[in-house]
C-alpha cells in the first residue's frame, strides 16, 4: 500500500500548524516551507477542514490552525480523510471480481488483517508525536522558535 501525495502533504500541513500553534499559518508560507504549490495545499485543506482537523480563518489576516489539539489528531484520522480507497486487492472492491472464493479466501482474510494492523499502528501516533520528536522543526520550517511553557513562580 502506498499513501498518496495528498495524505503526505496533509500530515505535513498539520505538522506545520502544530509547530506554529501560537499563530495562524498561511498557505503560501506552508507551500514555501515544503516546496509545493499553493493550489495543491488548498485542495487538501478542504477535506481537512470538513473533518474538523483544521479551522480556517478568512480575511486579510486569516489563515489556518488545527481544529483540535495536535495530541488529539492521529495519523489514522488524516489517512481516513485523505485516502479514497483502501482496496489492497481487487477482491476488496464491491462487485469488482467474480471469484468463487471471495467470501472464504485466505488471501482476502490475510490482507484485511494486515490492513487493520496498519490502521491500528496509525492510530497510535498523533501529529503532536511527530512534531515533538523533531526538536528543530521550527528552524527547519522557517518558523520562530516555539514559546517556552509559562510556569508559575515557586514560593
Amino acid at each position: 500500500m502506498r499513501l498518496t501525495k495528498q495524505t503526505n502533504y496533509a500530515v505535513r500541513m498539520l505538522m506545520y500548524c502544530a509547530a506554529n500553534k501560537d499563530h495562524l499559518s498561511r498557505i503560501p508560507e506552508i507551500a514555501k516551507a515544503y516546496g509545493v504549490s499553493e493550489l495543491f495545499l488548498f485542495k487538501i485543506l478542504q477535506p481537512l477542514n470538513k473533518a474538523g482537523l483544521v479551522e480556517t480563518v478568512r480575511g486579510r489576516n486569516g489563515g489556518v490552525r488545527l481544529g483540535r489539539p495536535a495530541e488529539k489528531i492521529t495519523l489514522f484520522d488524516v489517512v481516513r480523510v485523505t485516502e479514497e480507497s483502501f482496496a489492497m486487492a481487487e477482491c476488496f472492491e464491491d462487485g469488482a471480481i467474480e471469484c468463487p472464493l471471495v467470501d472464504s479466501c485466505g488471501l482476502n482474510s490475510a490482507l484485511r488483517k494486515a490492513l487493520n494492523a496498519f490502521f491500528d499502528v496509525l492510530s497510535e501516533y498523533t501529529i503532536n508525536d511527530l512534531v515533538k520528536s523533531r526538536p528543530q522543526i521550527n528552524f527547519l520550517l522557517g518558523l520562530p522558535e516555539a514559546s517556552a511553557p509559562i510556569t508559575a513562580p515557586t514560593t
